[in-house]
């Protein structure tokens, strides 16, 4: 369970997180969604530990991000859009230098890495280096990566950019079976994989919490039942 209580983030004048609070339980995939600017970005990397929140407070499946990091911090993977590989490495490397970060056992990460490196089609690039690899294959090594220590909370932005369509079907599949035993929360500003993956949507507009809802709701907002349609009007509203 990840619990957020009164999150807020300011940037000089800007704040772009604004006094924000929801609970996320295991059992579904939570959809984070929002217009550039809105501040989801800023609220994931405040779950994930990258930022240090100036009021409120992350607890982790009973951990407080704050008073007890370490604890907390083990429990959670954050896969940002742009996430960096180190390229030097080889993909083989690269995960194995994650694992040793995270303290897996030989055993776990042998066992992890097979069953990732079939889920996410990374046999035939598991010894190539990371700086040759293409923009697909870079984000599903870093995916896996995150997935190698099985985190209880797993945050991916962008999940499915730069996949094509075999590999999106695969992967989605994937993060639904994953959170079936736990806490995925996913950004995406692509409707198809909101509806494909999520059963709880949650909309930010300038830094705030603005609609709490599902798909099917969403889609309710307007006449055409269209989710794209739903959250343009509801963002254009957020701005006035």
């Amino acid at each position: 369970m990840l619990v957020i209580k009164n999150l807020t983030k300011s940037f000089g004048p800007v704040r772009a997180v604004d006094n924000i609070n929801c609970c996320l339980n295991k059992g579904s995939v939570t959809a984070l969604l929002g217009p550039n600017g809105a501040g989801k970005t800023t609220l994931m990397r405040l779950i994930a530990g990258f930022l240090e929140a100036d009021c409120g407070s992350v607890e982790i499946n009973g951990s407080d991000l704050r008073q007890d990091r370490r604890s907390a911090l083990a429990k959670i993977a954050y896969v940002p859009e742009n996430g960096a590989l180190y390229p030097e490495m080889t993909v083989y490397e690269y995960l194995k230098f994650i694992a040793c970060l995270r303290g897996l056992s030989r055993r776990n990460f042998v066992d992890n890495l097979v069953s990732l490196v079939k889920t996410l089609g990374l046999a035939e690039v598991i010894n190539q280096k990371c700086d040759t690899l293409s923009k697909g294959y870079k984000r599903r090594t870093g995916i896996a990566g995150a997935l190698l220590s099985r985190p209880q909370i797993l945050i991916l932005d962008e999940p499915t950019e730069g996949l094509d369509p075999n590999q999106k079907f695969s992967v989605r599949d994937f993060i639904k079976e994953y959170a079936r035993r736990n806490t995925v929360l996913i950004s995406t500003h692509i409707m198809e994989e909101v509806e494909a993956l999520a059963g709880r949507v949650i909309l930010m507009n300038r830094g705030k919490l603005i609609r709490d809802t599902t798909p099917g709701e969403l889609r309710k907002i307007t006449p055409e039942n269209d989710m794209e349609a739903a959250f343009r009007t509801i963002t254009y509203e957020g701005e006035h």
